[in-house]
């Protein structure tokens, strides 16, 4: 996985709660092994109404690279492929008062940032986007800061080894491989024999 740089990016407001794993990226996308094609499932139910209003419809959310949700945002099945839908839209950060742990996990195993605001810093995003076309966020995970251009700022917690991982492009493979002496060492060590 890439290790997370800061960086300023488009945001695009979700307006709704419990937004369900389902919903990010219904059944009949489960088929694919594959991280990548999955953009097209993103939220597909709520893009492909006829007259779609919703938001990652509107062109001048094509581009965003943050999501804003409101509370529990991933809840419901435990399915990967809502993550891997996600980052193949583009989006880095979601920002939310609250999410599913399964899911919060999956993005951090996936270099997605889930950043935890309080409800009113919540609300505030909410606003800003509303009233000024193409707002930005800058993320500094180091600093567990996210702010914008018009004076807003807010910190976020997250736990010490995640932030290590995210910032280090360490995945679950990167991070045993940070020990392949000492498992070089244990197998030559420990030779297996095979008898058939």
């Amino acid at each position: 996985m890439e290790a997370f740089k800061n960086f300023t990016g488009l945001v695009a407001p979700l307006d709704r709660p419990n937004v369900d794993t389902d919903q990010i990226i219904p059944k009949q996308f489960l088929k694919s092994v594959v991280r990548s094609g999955l953009a097209k499932g993103l939220f597909f139910d709520w893009r492909n109404q006829p007259d779609s209003q919703f938001v990652l419809s509107q062109p001048r959310f094509e581009k965003a690279n943050i999501l804003v949700a409101r509370a529990n945002f991933g809840c419901g099945s435990s399915r990967e492929h809502a993550v891997w839908a996600l980052a193949d839209f583009g989006f880095k950060v979601v920002i939310a008062p609250s999410f599913a742990d399964i899911f919060k996990n999956n993005c951090l195993k996936n270099g997605i940032l889930t950043i935890v605001l309080k409800p009113e810093e919540v609300d505030a995003v909410f606003a800003a986007i509303k009233a000024h076309e193409g707002y930005r966020l800058a993320i500094d995970l180091a600093a567990q800061k996210v702010s914008d251009e018009l004076g807003w700022s807010a910190t976020f917690p997250i736990d010490a080894f995640p932030k290590r991982c995210l910032l280090e492009g360490l995945d679950d493979i990167a991070l045993t491989l940070i020990h392949e002496r000492l498992i070089q060492s244990h197998e030559a060590a420990h030779p297996v024999t095979y008898k058939l």
